[in-house]
């Protein structure tokens, strides 16, 4: 709605991001190193392992051919009847109508915004698009 007022950081678009460029060979074999470490950390404490269980969990496809049961000891209420009131019936609510004498009319001033009309003077100032 607004999005013109936020932070370019959440645009919605461009977040692929291109082939990363180095400023030096150094640069490069040192982040290759990092990221070595990293994954051996991880590895370690067993979270790239839970990382791979979780996306194949997530790929594998539903189980196919369950039903739910009800467990036994457990019944539906199935036997237990809805209690009757009575007929149920209500009458339909008399539609609101105005009925008074000091609105003269509904006018549009902007938009297709209604403005209730009380005199004449504000008819002919709401026709001219002036306020009074």
């Amino acid at each position: 709605m607004s999005m013109h007022l936020h932070h370019p950081s959440l645009t919605t678009t461009g977040k692929r991001r291109g082939k990363q460029k180095w400023a030096s060979a150094e640069a490069k074999r040192k982040h290759e190193q990092l990221q070595q470490e990293w994954e051996d950390l991880l590895k370690r404490q067993g979270i790239a392992a839970e990382e791979q269980r979780r996306t194949r969990a997530l790929k594998a496809k539903p189980l196919s051919g369950y039903s739910l049961k009800i467990p036994e000891g457990r019944n539906t209420l199935a036997h237990a009847k809805s209690v009757d009131t009575g007929s149920g019936s209500a009458t339909l609510a008399p539609a609101k109508v105005y009925t008074g004498t000091k609105v003269k009319g509904i006018a549009t001033m902007h938009k297709s915004n209604a403005v209730p009309v009380f005199t004449d003077e504000e008819a002919i100032e709401i026709s001219q698009m002036r306020r009074g």
